[in-house]
């Protein structure tokens, strides 16, 4: 298994190696239970179907057969279950929180510290999986690793319906970031390694662009709740109910096998390079400087009267945008240089988070979405791709602290803007904070 940057560069084989009760009543609670179970239970006998399904064909067989057609599997089959693979952990899995956080605070009487927390709960997750995943080897086949993580997403995220607190919801947001970091890398790797094979690198654009598909299909499934007027316990199951089928498919799309690793020479206790030190903090920066406007913009939008009637589209503005993000700012990237195109990233996102609060109508939220959403998959690709270039003589200790700090800087953000914005009452000083952020973020890479 190797550690794959989003410019389908190889790291290396050792680089990989991997509360309080919400205000709800108990017959609130209980009516959704009751209304859900019949969902859940269908997923959970899909869960145990799909795992032993896969533990059931033996390991040497499913090899040879995967070995056999990966070659001659399309690579544009490949990509498109990359595709699926990100819109499933990522897009619906960490995101779909963002449209359907308003209906919860509505019915649940959450406040914004406690749904600062459930998001939080989320991007800690991710952290543990993604580091987990960089510094030790995972047992078994990942025949079982990436559909077994995919489908703990899936499950994860319709159980969501059936929660009655807060403990509960960062539970399963813990659970379902661990998931989301592990087919990430896991999908990444496989389907970066195959078209690398056949010469398609080209392919990982439409990879990387199922972050922007989820959050595009997932901010529809919810918008159409929203206008059927359902619950949001049904938004969570429907959304579930998607990522299991999502899941199914990646199952069938994406080969399980890769090429020899090439080998990197690592260089133990070698001087680090102080650009990679200000480009760590820069990235920790960006992942504070996003996320409060990802966690919170739909609300944003639901708590501004003038602009109310947008919440069911903004977030399908956001995931529109997000979607061919990664292959233009990596274009812009080889053309003026991967440290420069970040800064220009940067300054375009601060430009968007501030529109969000500052500029309060229909045409400032759609500025707003765009500008988020089309830079913040971009930042992420420019940072690793950087990262990679300043640390080539320990790669593995350089994703390891990209990692970390841009999972420190995820955590933070959503905590501060809740409890802020109960203090407040709004969400403009969290903002001003991140754009602030996302600005010093832009002046360290250009040191």
């Amino acid at each position: 298994m190797r550690a794959v940057t989003l410019d389908c560069t190889v790291f290396s084989s050792a680089a990989a190696r991997f509360m309080p009760p919400v205000r709800a009543t108990a017959s609130n609670i209980l009516s959704s239970a009751v209304s859900m179970r019949s969902d859940l239970s269908l997923l959970a006998i899909a869960f145990i179907i799909t795992n032993r399904l896969i533990a059931s064909s033996g390991a040497d067989n499913w090899r040879t057969m995967s070995h056999r057609s990966a070659s001659n599997r399309s690579p544009v089959y490949v990509a498109l279950g990359g595709l699926i693979a990100m819109a499933v952990a990522i897009g619906i899995g960490r995101f779909v929180y963002t449209p359907i956080l308003p209906p919860m605070m509505a019915a649940l009487g959450l406040s914004k510290s406690a749904s600062g927390l459930i998001a939080s709960a989320n991007f800690a997750g991710y952290l543990v999986g993604a580091l987990a995943a960089t510094r030790a080897t995972l047992p078994g086949p990942r025949r079982v690793w990436l559909p077994g993580a995919l489908v703990l997403s899936a499950a994860t995220t319709a159980a969501m319906a059936l929660a009655g607190s807060v403990a509960v919801f960062m539970l399963l947001r813990f659970i379902g970031g661990v998931a989301s970091a592990l087919v990430l890398i896991l999908a990444s790797a496989l389907v970066l390694d195959h078209l690398v094979l056949v010469g398609r690198p080209k392919l990982a654009s439409l990879h990387f662009a199922g972050v922007g598909v989820g959050i595009a299909v997932s901010a529809a499934l919810v918008a159409v709740q929203l206008a059927s007027r359902a619950g949001w316990a049904s938004m969570w199951a429907i959304s579930g109910g998607v990522s299991l089928a999502g899941a199914i498919a990646v199952a069938l799309l994406v080969p399980d096998s890769e090429p020899p690793a090439p080998l990197v020479r690592t260089v133990p206790g070698a001087r680090r390079d102080p650009r990679l030190v200000r480009m760590t903090a820069a990235y920790g920066l960006f992942g504070f400087g996003y996320v409060i406007t990802a966690t919170f913009l739909v609300a944003i939008v639901r708590a501004t009267p003038a602009i109310r009637e947008l919440e069911p589209v903004v977030w399908i503005v956001v995931g529109l945008a997000a979607a061919p993000s990664v292959l233009l700012w990596t274009l812009l990237g080889r053309r003026i240089g991967l440290q420069s195109a970040f800064a220009v990233a940067a300054m375009t996102e601060a430009a968007g988070v501030l529109a969000s609060v500052l500029w309060p109508s229909g045409a400032g939220i759609c500025v707003a979405a765009v500008l988020v959403g089309g830079t913040f998959m971009g930042l992420t690709a420019l940072g690793l791709m950087r990262a990679r270039e300043l640390g080539q003589d320990n790669p593995r200790r350089a994703m390891a602290a990209m990692t970390g700090a841009f999972g420190v800087g995820q955590i933070a953000g959503p905590l501060l803007a809740g409890v802020v914005s109960d203090a407040l009452g709004g969400f403009m000083v969290p903002s001003l904070a991140a754009a602030g952020g996302l600005v010093l973020a832009a002046w360290l890479v250009r040191r």
